[in-house]
């Protein structure tokens, strides 16, 4: 049953959830900053973007168990604290390790808040209107992508750098008071024990695998540090399903691998996210370095991606799409379009923004059909009372599809630049990600497809 409240709930814990977002990408434009102000040395920058994201991604399912055996809103309230506090730190320091240890706490709060606003939406809707509040939940993704770099260079124009931290606090007071007040308190039934050796080996696995996939284009990947820290990662995440699979109340339980609905939507999660996440990192540097723009105009130019996925999710059109179609058919469609948007920006931009243009469109409509279909595939093949450990799935997948997806198809960036040149390494990269999210898509739709006729 729907909560009376449930659009202006949706539209409180959204607002949480573009906080974090937001702090996912409004550091990169501050950069240069933080090199002059606080003498960041390479390796300092790299840790204050690595610690928030590296806790973030290492806490995920340890964050959603969380939530669902302790009470979501208990941990939304939490999340929103431990952020805002972390918050201030961040904007007062004067040091790298202030700033380090300051992105470190919030990134305990951000996993706790991406955790609990999906399950939080999940309980207040009912089953038919899932679709479009994960549809409207997606969209704020994308808004987070399109307004941290624009938010982040207004913000330095006129004001001390730590106002980039700062500017949470009043956003983070706003939605404390917002969920005391608003969101109901849901919890899985009383029964279940604790998992924290679950809790500390997946902590520790993702934690290690993140590192070992961000290092990877610095340091080399056959280097040391890289094998030596995904070896670590292979056996601590293999303790971890070992550990799950004889343990009476497991945090992650080993037979929702069991049901195909939840392994395409997996699969395809981790396909398509490795493509974007990759491609958009090159597309950066595509309207940076061959097409001549400067970083807000750079910034300015990528949001027609951003501005398509939150007009189709909004008006609800992309929830009726897929309503209509199913969400296998959905999935593939969605999947096609990104992938030709991802093609028209390698080959049909010969210098001008039209190209770029039209590629950036076809993938936001891609997006806002595909990326609620698949959020809500994953959640839907999980029981209701494991829905914070489901969102810290689809969290989970994102985050090292991300990481996965830069890392490689930097890499493929860097081997063809050198023997034929940057445009031509970026494009080869843009078609990579192009063939990995058509893939994405194919697989998941199948596998879908094949759940639902086994089901009927």
């Amino acid at each position: 049953m729907s909560h009376p409240q449930r659009w202006l709930i949706l539209g409180v814990i959204c607002l949480a959830q573009l906080t974090v977002l937001l702090d996912n990408t409004i550091l990169n434009v501050a950069i240069p900053t933080l090199r002059s102000e606080l003498g960041a040395a390479t390796a300092d920058v790299q840790w204050m973007i690595n610690a928030y994201s590296l806790v973030q991604s290492g806490l995920l399912l340890t964050a959603g168990s969380a939530a669902d055996r302790y009470g979501r809103k208990k941990m939304l309230l939490t999340g929103l604290a431990l952020f805002g506090i972390g918050s201030l730190a961040a904007g007062l320091a004067d040091s790298t390790g202030q700033l380090i240890a300051a992105r470190a706490g919030m990134g305990v709060g951000g996993a706790l808040l991406l955790t609990t606003t999906l399950a939080v939406a999940m309980q207040i809707f009912a089953p038919e209107e899932q679709p479009k509040a994960i549809g409207i939940w997606s969209a704020v993704n994308a808004l987070g992508f399109a307004c941290g770099p624009l938010i982040g260079g207004f913000m330095l124009d006129h004001f001390r750098w730590g106002a980039i931290f700062l500017i949470n606090l009043p956003v983070v007071a706003l939605g404390l008071a917002a969920v005391v007040a608003l969101v109901p308190e849901s919890k899985a039934p009383e029964g279940d024990r604790p998992d924290l050796p679950g809790a500390l080996l997946s902590t520790v696995g993702m934690a290690a695998l993140v590192y070992a996939i961000i290092s990877g284009p610095q340091h080399g990947w056959t280097s040391v540090r890289v094998l030596g820290t995904a070896a670590v990662s292979a056996v601590v995440l293999a303790g971890f399903a070992y550990w799950e699979s004889r343990v009476e109340h497991p945090m992650l339980d080993p037979h929702f691998f069991r049901d195909r609905r939840f392994t395409g939507a997996v699969t395809g999660a981790v396909l398509i996210t490795f493509g974007m996440g990759g491609a958009l990192f090159l597309l950066t540097q595509h309207l940076q370095l061959v097409l001549g723009y400067g970083p807000l105009e750079a910034g300015l130019r990528t949001a027609p991606l951003a501005l398509t996925v939150v007009a189709l999710n909004f008006t609800g059109l992309s929830a009726k799409w897929t309503a209509r179609l199913g969400t296998p058919a959905s999935i593939a469609l969605g999947m096609v379009l990104m992938a030709a948007g991802l093609g028209s920006i390698a080959l049909l931009d010969t210098g001008g923004y039209g190209g770029t243009l039209t590629g950036l469109v076809l993938i936001g409509v891609g997006c806002a059909i595909a990326n609620p279909a698949m959020a809500h595939a994953i959640m839907s093949a999980i029981p209701p009372e494991k829905a914070g450990v489901g969102a810290g799935i689809n969290g989970t997948l994102a985050e090292f599809g991300n990481g996965l997806g830069v890392a490689v198809l930097g890499a493929v960036l860097t081997s063809r630049a050198a023997s034929q040149g940057l445009a031509s390494g970026l494009d080869a990269g843009q078609l990579v990600g192009a063939v990995a999210v058509l893939a994405g898509g194919f697989l998941a739709a199948g596998l879908l497809r094949r759940a639902e006729r086994v089901a009927v």
